[in-house]
C-alpha cells in the first residue's frame, strides 16, 4: 500500500497571499502547482510499479490519498498505468493483457454513482481523495464510501480548514472480502 498527498491546486503567492491581481503571476504559480502535482504523480506511479512488479493480477496493491484532482484529471490518470478499462467503461469486464497486470483501478465511479464527494470547494462537491486498487483486489472489493459529516466549504480566500478545526476533507473508506 502507498499513501500520498499531491500538491494542492489552491495557490499561495508571495507573502502567503491566496489571491493576486497579477494575472502573469497567477498563471505562473498555477503552472508550478500543476507541474509539481504531475511530478509527484509520476513518482507515485513509479512506486506503484515497484509494488505491482508486473503482476497486479496476483499482487494486492492499493494507492490512496489526497490527489487534489478529480478522477478524470490528467494527474490522477497518470497513476492508473496503461490506458484502458477503468471501472464503468465498456471494456471493464474484458481482460486486457498485459495492461491489467500493471493497471490500477480508481474506485471513484462507485463513490460518484451514490453522490459521494470528499471536499466542498466554493459550494461545489468534489471527489479529490481516491483509492486505487490492483486487478487482484477487484474480485475482493465490496464497497467504498465517503464520510457523511458536514464539511466546511473551502474557498480561494480560505483554502483550508484552520489546524485547530476538523478536516475539510471527508474520509474515503473501502471494504474488501479477504
Amino acid at each position: 500500500m502507498a499513501a500520498c498527498h499531491l500538491k494542492s491546486k489552491l495557490l499561495t503567492f508571495p507573502n502567503k497571499q491566496h489571491s493576486t491581481n497579477d494575472e502573469h503571476l497567477r498563471v505562473r504559480y498555477a503552472a508550478y502547482a500543476l507541474l509539481r502535482r504531475a511530478a509527484e504523480a509520476v513518482t507515485m506511479r513509479g512506486l506503484a510499479d515497484d509494488l505491482l512488479q508486473g503482476d497486479g493480477k496476483n499482487r494486492d496493491v492499493i494507492v490512496l490519498g489526497d490527489f487534489n484532482d478529480e478522477w478524470q484529471a490528467a494527474t490522477t490518470q497518470i497513476l492508473y498505468g496503461p490506458p484502458g478499462s477503468q471501472i464503468g467503461t465498456g471494456g471493464f469486464t474484458h481482460p486486457d493483457n498485459p495492461g491489467d497486470a500493471n493497471r490500477l483501478w480508481n474506485l471513484a465511479p462507485h463513490i460518484l454513482e451514490r453522490g459521494g464527494f470528499s471536499r466542498i470547494f466554493e459550494g461545489q462537491h468534489e471527489l479529490i481523495d481516491h483509492i486505487m486498487i490492483s486487478h487482484s483486489l477487484l474480485a475482493k472489493f465490496q464497497e467504498v464510501s465517503t464520510g457523511n459529516e458536514k464539511l466546511p466549504s473551502v474557498t480561494e480566500d480560505q483554502p483550508a480548514a484552520p489546524h485547530d478545526k476538523p478536516s475539510d476533507h471527508s474520509p474515503v473508506a473501502a471494504k474488501f472480502d479477504f
